[in-house]
């Protein structure tokens, strides 16, 4: 037995069909459009907040029409805000300035005076073996070390 519509139908169905609101949805739609526009307003959001029940309601089916983006009569430029992180810091340098640049340091950090050897025991430094460098203690290290012995 084979499974065959019946000639005329289709099963591809693509009428959009009405919703039917009910008591209880309608409840429930005016709980939830009162705290989105509590939320709204407790974010500042003024301008998306909703006039009215019936504006919610086609907002929240789809009802509502969108003014097309090609459009140049909806069109509203943009208005330039003030970065709030680039103000604090702003304020934050203006409050805690840095420390002026002297003229020995140049800002990468304080100059490192270099090392110097101050004691007595050591007299010297001599290159042994490979460009080995090694310490010359007394007069005999020396010599054995021109003669490179270790």
């Amino acid at each position: 037995m084979t499974m065959h519509l019946a000639q005329g139908l289709s099963t591809i169905n693509t009428r959009k069909r009405k919703t039917k609101i009910t008591k209880a949805k309608m409840a429930e739609l005016e709980l939830r459009w009162r705290e989105h526009n509590r939320d709204m307003k407790r974010k500042g959001l003024h301008d998306m907040r909703y006039g009215t029940l019936d504006e919610y309601i086609d907002y929240c089916y789809g009802k509502t029409k969108k003014p097309d983006p090609r459009d140049y009569k909806h069109f509203k430029p943009l208005n330039s805000q003030t970065n709030w992180r680039a103000e604090q810091d702003r304020l934050h340098r203006e409050k805690y300035p840095s420390l002026p640049m002297s003229a020995v340091d140049n800002g990468s950090g304080r100059k490192v005076e270099p090392q110097k050897y101050t004691g007595t025991l050591i007299k010297g430094i001599a290159t042994m073996h490979k460009s080995n460098a090694v310490p010359v203690i007394d007069d005999q290290h020396a010599k054995d070390i021109a003669r490179m012995r270790r």
